[in-house]
């Protein structure tokens, strides 16, 4: 992650909630087959807890969760509307490139990644663009779904609860 200060604006709330209402297909690229991931944990909130038809993208993958693994995006069988992208920093201008090429609407960086030159490039070539934002957790923030995570504790003040 680049250290240099933040200066683009991403979505507002009610934007990436339209976003999400808008997509119906995901291709979660960097899927991982190992549950320690994150990318596993939001496959797996995503197959079971939305409507979207999720993709996985791994060059080094057959299977995840049951379901086939495509080499690239382009090798996918739909252009997916959201590209979801759990790679490295380096890889992301890669990323876009490719998400850019096969005619996807939204480029969705996870938790943790940002990078400017990418955000910019992006929504230049008229994508929409989220970054340092987790699918899985803005889904479930929507829709009444942190609980799943172990967000919703059901502690509404600061203070600890007496025991």
């Amino acid at each position: 992650m680049s250290t240099a200060p933040r200066t683009w604006q991403g979505p507002s709330a009610p934007e990436r909630l339209a976003l999400l209402r808008a997509t119906r297909s995901i291709a979660i690229v960097g899927a991982s087959d190992n549950p320690a991931r994150a990318s596993y944990f939001v496959a797996t909130y995503l197959l079971s807890s939305s409507p979207y038809d999720v993709y996985f993208v791994n060059p080094r993958a057959e299977q995840i969760l049951g379901r086939p693994v495509y080499p690239s995006l382009d090798a996918l069988p739909v252009v997916p509307d959201l590209v979801d992208v759990f790679r490295r920093h380096d890889d992301l201008p890669t990323v876009l490139d490719e998400t850019v090429a096969v005619g996807a609407r939204t480029l969705w960086l996870q938790l943790g990644s940002w990078h400017e030159d990418v955000a910019r490039r992006g929504e230049d070539a008229g994508l929409d663009v989220v970054m340092d934002r987790c699918v899985k957790i803005e889904h479930a923030r929507f829709h009444g779904g942190l609980h799943l995570a172990g967000f919703d504790t059901g502690v509404v003040s600061s203070r600890r609860a007496l025991r």
